[in-house]
């Protein structure tokens, strides 16, 4: 019983320890992340509610339109599929919002067949090398920058990131914080999977 007990004792141990480990190592990846000059942002999608985008969205975009109005970037690819609940794509909506905001429609770039993280950035390098487009900045929330730069990575993608926190939604925030760990594991997972299969 003794043995036993100890043995479910040191699996636990192992699971927090990796548990604190990948999680340190998610957010510590979110606060550091810092955007170079590229060819293109990239914002990942999000919740749209009927035809806006939800506040984290409306967050990652107004992150892009500041990195592109700062000229970090000469076009936008805006990447999301139409999920449930949503009346247009998660692009379409993204596009919208950045052309009430001033960017030039021609410079905005639209993904809308993702549905995954995964497909975001595997679909938008698609986009990349279609126009020749060699270096990009990922935008997300800091929650979400790790697992995108192990997807981005995995991909071969010249990538550096910039993250959002929306403090308005601080227990969203953290919560995906939390969901990441998994997330991370699941994802790299799926990667290995589909470059063994040649599936990208």
């Amino acid at each position: 019983m003794r043995k036993k007990r100890a043995v479910i004792f040191k699996i636990l141990m192992i699971f927090l320890v990796s548990f604190i480990v990948l999680e340190s190592s998610i957010i510590l990846f979110g606060i550091q992340a810092s955007p170079y000059k590229a060819d293109c942002i990239i914002i990942l999608g999000c919740s749209v509610y009927g035809n806006i985008p939800s506040p984290l969205l409306m967050a990652r975009l107004d992150e892009g339109l500041r990195l592109y109005n700062a000229g970090y970037a000469d076009y936008i690819i805006v990447s999301g599929g139409k999920g449930q609940g949503e009346n247009i794509s998660e692009a379409q909506a993204m596009k919208e919002y950045l052309s009430k905001h001033g960017i030039d429609e021609e410079k905005i770039i639209m993904e809308d067949r993702s549905f995954s993280t995964i497909q975001n950035i595997s679909y938008s390098k698609a986009k990349m090398d279609e126009r020749g487009l060699r270096t990009s900045i990922i935008v997300s929330n800091k929650f979400h920058l790790k697992r995108s730069s192990i997807i981005a990575k995995r991909l071969g993608m010249d990538a550096s990131y910039s993250g959002v926190f929306v403090k308005q939604h601080k227990c969203s925030e953290i919560k995906g914080f939390i969901r990441e760990v998994p997330a991370v594991i699941r994802n790299a997972f799926i990667l290995n999977c589909n470059i063994k299969c040649n599936t990208f």
